[in-house]
């Protein structure tokens, strides 16, 4: 993959360019985002999204800003908006190029006028900051800006209203602006001495979000504008446009902190740097000293499940332990009874609590075993004994050694889509996956414990494990050699579901190999696509193969068939585990099917979910952490096991290649066994 760029054929066709979004966050909680030709389609997007307190709801400020290039009484507004159907202004028909690194860059222009903007989200502030270089022109040229202001929920949308501030108030080299009492000042700046604010405090209506109208949500809007900048710039001149909650203190402030930080700007010109770059954005540093992990931009939080599954690939990919003890260490603090608090405790999400016992184990290639049981070793068996204890009716521990998880007000597992409050993949009893986390975790935690002494857990939870393992082969394996997704009351489900290769995944496994080898022929024949696995087998009559129509029908898709990418890291690693180098050619194949990607959709990044059924759409938040966590485990662990094979001496005969056996699978698991082949 080259640089993120686009061309003036490719940014000038909006059914091409409105489907592209760019992302920029602050590292403490807010972003920007918009489409790269700066069109809002969604209520999320804005030039500044962020919390404005101590908690995790952001607000969308500054919803956009208009340029306008004036020459001759002539005005060329060169912004883009959506009403009623119709693009007015159109501005993207001067866009000439757009260029993602190191910082987003869009360049216009008007007749013989070259205008460039670069967008600049300042780290550790809640500051953006737009530079603008008049490259050429011929005669005198001013430049006009009107920034939009939304002040609400990023989940809701603004309606005109007669509560609305539509002052501003002078603030050094530019003004201040607040909505309501309720939000903190809105500082707008610019570093160029003499440029005029005129007031002129207006509502604009209908502004048309045609994402949240597809999504069958309302996607009208309301925007106040309290009037505009205005300044006359010549040929190779700039000036810095700055919103920020924190007031500058001089020009000079502004051209010092702009040019500090774009110095610091990492360029992303290939797969890897661009991964490496999208998943430094999930980490979030709170000036309350919390440090916390985004699932998702732009819409969703903070949740422990997908926290354990991402921050291995988040942040040990790149060897920022720190991270990764930071954000374990604010979960901890956290703990109530033993357990982890909110979303983090099994009793809301069953499995989240066991995904930590896996974190721990990845971190152990950074920290040592003894470090790891000395800081972390009575969480983990705080955590085991509130599952053996049973956490109310919800989470209970049974003599065969299984956990067994069930609500029937709220799903417990990942699959916990609900339409009209009933789940869409009712998963209650005993789950595939949990029971081979909770094997994990309690093997785990046997195995530090014998390391560093501690014989009271020996001896407490020394049988565990076999009496768990009997169980987990007795009530899971199907004669048709996969695992039930589940068992409940009524007996086994034999669903084809994803579930089950984390079992064969996980550093502690209760399969054999032979085993593990039919699972993951199963998964490969009827999950495999090239953007991840499905979460359903296209043979199920319940199988739905778009993620389109209704919420209750998208809601019912994303488990019934929709691919999620996060679930590669398993598949991988399972394959990897039975097949060591011979597998490299086929995971360096499923990266390329995501390295396609990378100028769709959320560039730079990877989505939360494809369409299960070919050409796999990108669906869903346009960067989720725990796809760029697969990716970046694939990396080392292809990383790893090129290594291997570069010491391993070549052997005379090749293994053959295998062929693919389906159109949506293009690879096998090849393996080197003579009893049976994956």
């Amino acid at each position: 993959m080259s640089a993120l760029t686009f061309d003036k054929s490719e940014l000038g066709n909006l059914e091409y360019s409105l489907q592209r979004e760019m992302l920029a966050t602050d590292r403490i909680g807010g972003y920007m985002s918009t489409t790269i030709v700066c069109c809002n389609t969604r209520k999320y997007h804005g030039l500044m999204v962020a919390p404005i307190d101590e908690s995790d709801r952001a607000y969308v400020l500054l919803s956009s800003l208009d340029e306008t290039i004036v020459q001759h009484d002539q005005s060329f507004n060169l912004a883009l908006h959506r009403f009623a159907g119709t693009y007015e202004p159109r501005g993207h028909k001067y866009i000439t190029d757009f260029e993602y690194t190191p910082t987003p860059t869009i360049t216009y222009r008007v007749g013989g006028v070259i205008l460039k903007k670069e967008l600049l989200w300042i780290h550790k502030r809640t500051q953006l900051m737009i530079r603008y270089t008049l490259v050429d022109a011929h005669s005198e040229t001013i430049l006009r800006l009107r920034p939009f202001l939304a002040f609400r929920d990023r989940h809701a949308l603004s309606k005109a209203n007669m509560e609305a501030d539509g002052h501003s108030y002078p603030a050094i080299n530019g003004v201040k602006c607040r909505l309501y009492a309720s939000f903190p000042w809105l500082y707008l700046q610019t570093d160029k001495p003499g440029t005029e604010f005129i007031p002129a405090p207006d509502w604009y209506y209908g502004f048309e979000y045609q994402k949240e109208i597809e999504r069958g949500y309302d996607g009208y809007e309301d925007l106040m504008t309290t009037g505009y900048f205005e300044t006359e710039l010549k040929k190779g001149e700039s000036i810095i446009f700055s919103a920020s909650l924190e007031e500058m203190g001089s020009t000079k402030t502004i051209d010092e902190l702009y040019e500090a930080s774009i110095a610091r700007r990492t360029h992303k010109i290939d797969f890897r740097s661009c991964m490496e770059h999208s998943a430094r954005q999930f980490v979030i540093r709170r000036p309350d000293g919390r440090t916390e992990m985004i699932s998702g931009y732009p819409w969703h939080g903070v949740d422990a499940r997908q926290t354990f599954v991402s921050l291995p690939g988040i942040t040990l990919m790149q060897h920022h332990k720190e991270d990764c003890m930071d954000i374990i260490d604010t979960m901890v603090r956290d703990m109530k009874d033993g357990m982890f608090s909110g979303n983090g405790s099994a009793a809301v999400e069953v499995d989240a609590p066991l995904w930590f016992f896996r974190t721990l184990q990845m971190l152990e290639q950074e920290l040592d075993g003894k470090k790891i049981w000395k800081k972390y070793g009575s969480v983990m068996k705080s955590l085991l004994e509130c599952y053996r204890r049973g956490i109310g009716n919800r989470v209970i521990l049974n003599d065969n050694g299984l956990i067994w998880a069930s609500s029937e007000d709220h799903p417990l597992t990942w699959m916990n889509t609900e339409v009209d409050g009933k789940a869409v993949t009712p998963r209650n009893g005993y789950q595939v996956e949990v029971n081979a986390l909770w094997y994990n975790a309690v093997c785990y935690t046997l195995r530090l414990a014998e390391e560093n002494g501690d014989r009271q857990f020996i001896a407490e939870w020394g049988a565990l494990p076999e009496r768990t393992r009997r169980s987990f082969l007795d009530i899971f394996l199907l004669e048709d050699g996969y695992l039930a997704d589940y068992v409940g009351t009524r007996g086994a489900n034999t669903f084809i579901r994803p579930n089950m290769i984390i079992a064969c995944a996980l550093p502690y496994k209760m399969l054999s190999t032979e085993m593990q080898i039919d699972v993951i022929r199963t998964v490969r024949q009827h999950l495999l696509t090239p953007k991840g696995l499905r979460t359903l087998s296209p043979r199920n009559p319940n199988y739905k193969g778009t993620l389109e129509g209704s919420i209750a029908d998208r809601d019912f898709a994303a488990k019934n068939g929709t691919v999620w990418p996060w679930l590669f890291m398993f598949y991988v690693r399972a394959c990897f585990d039975i097949n060591k180098e011979h597998f490299i050619n086929d995971a360096e194949n499923i990266l390329l099917g995501a390295e396609e990607d990378m100028q769709n959709c959320g560039i730079g990044s990877i989505s939360e979910v494809y369409d299960a059924d070919p050409p796999f759409m990108q669906r869903g938040a346009i960067s989720q952490a725990w796809s760029v966590a697969a990716a970046m485990e694939l990396c080392a662990m292809t990383d790893s096991y090129k290594t291997l094979r570069e010491k391993t001496p070549a052997k005379k005969v090749a293994a053959p290649k295998r062929k693919c056996a389906t159109k949506t699978a293009p690879r096998k698991c090849a393996t080197r066994r003579t009893t049976k082949k994956a």
